[in-house]
């Protein structure tokens, strides 16, 4: 990520400090876990994202964003970096902005969790919440525009229209992936991704079919609120980070493969099955994308190498229903999986930040 060209455009300070940020984001492991589908021994292969600066996949974007920013003139140091977001962007923006010594305001939508707004706040931003009469995150992302028009030195990096967003997935995570299974002698036969922004199932899968042509690329939304299936925002759900208000710009649903979905509360059952028997303590998120990716397989066929992410881990939703008990319903497919082990895919070895 950090070219000598790079090195060249920017201020010798500001260079060297995402050198050191892109020690700490990327390059994470992955795991093959082995469990059984109503018996029978199955494996799946996840990306661990969870080992990120701020335990998200959302750093990789904020990093790469403003990282382009400022090598095409956007921001200058001292401004302030405003975005709208339901919470995973908020944090990484928090984290690298103030890293980069920026002021950093975050609008968010009343009703994300508790530990979202506290991690932000610690982190040393501003938090401005809009409530559904103040519209919601409609209302944040209008309030960031509004800012940013009125004032020139706000730097408002627009993470859903954003094509470094997608960028940063193809440049890091999908190569990662695709490398990292090489290196135990895996090719994919297909990805799946829940969508936020887009940018990672999009990033991803451009990687990942610049490597297999004919691999399968699965978007994946909130069943109880099918946006990406319908068009439009339809009813509400529990899985905080699957963007359900409109289809953002970056993603390109007729470069993928069909919509897959998940119910919000086998999600969370699933998150919980995943901490209690591997010790994996990952999001409600997470628990969609590996039903999302059970789902793939078995219509797959048992074989097949079906990748996803561990978006993640749990400490935002310490004060969500991920810590309760969640009834069981029909159809669910978590009451069939029962976790066994995993077998680590080390990190890549790095000879600069970034770079392979």
């Amino acid at each position: 990520m950090i070219t000598t060209t790079d090195r060249i455009n920017l201020p010798a300070r500001t260079g060297e400090k995402f050198e050191h940020l892109w020690h700490l984001v990327g390059n994470t492991p992955m795991l093959e876990l082995f469990y059984t589908d109503r018996g029978e021994p199955r494996s799946i292969y996840v990306k661990c994202e969870h080992y990120n600066l701020t335990g998200s996949m959302k750093d990789r974007m904020a990093l790469h964003v403003l990282h382009q920013a400022y090598l095409q003139g956007h921001i200058q140091p001292g401004n302030r970096i405003v975005e709208a977001t339901s919470g995973s962007s908020g944090i990484a923006f928090a984290a690298v902005g103030r890293a980069l010594g920026h002021p950093v305001t975050i609008i968010m939508p009343a009703g994300i969790s508790q530990e979202r707004i506290d991690i932000i706040r610690s982190l040393g931003a501003d938090i401005v919440l809009f409530t559904k009469e103040e519209g919601g995150f409609m209302g944040a992302i209008r309030r960031s525009e509004e800012l940013a028009a009125s004032d020139p030195t706000i730097f408002l990096p627009r993470q859903f229209a954003n094509q470094y967003n997608a960028e940063a997935h193809r440049l890091t995570t999908g190569k990662e992936i695709w490398l990292q299974l090489q290196s135990v002698d895996v090719t994919p036969d297909a990805f799946v991704a829940g969508v936020g922004t887009g940018g990672t199932v999009m990033g991803v899968g451009r990687y990942l079919k610049s490597r297999k042509p004919d691999i399968r690329i699965h978007p994946l939304e909130p069943a109880e609120s099918p946006t990406l299936s319908v068009g439009y925002k339809t009813g509400s759900h529990r899985i905080q980070g699957f963007f359900d208000e409109f289809i953002p710009d970056i993603l390109k649903l007729n470069e993928l493969d069909r919509v897959v979905q998940a119910s919000d509360g086998d999600s969370i059952l699933m998150a919980q099955q995943l901490a209690v028997h591997l010790g994996l303590a990952v999001g409600i998120s997470s628990g969609a994308n590996l039903i999302g990716a059970i789902n793939l397989q078995r219509e797959l066929g048992p074989q097949a190498r079906v990748v996803t992410i561990l978006c993640d881990s749990n400490k935002k939703y310490l004060s969500t229903d991920l810590v309760k008990a969640e009834p069981i319903k029909p159809g669910y497919v978590s009451p069939d999986i029962q976790f066994i082990d995993y077998r680590p895919i080390s990190r890549l070895t790095m000879n600069r930040p970034g770079v392979f």
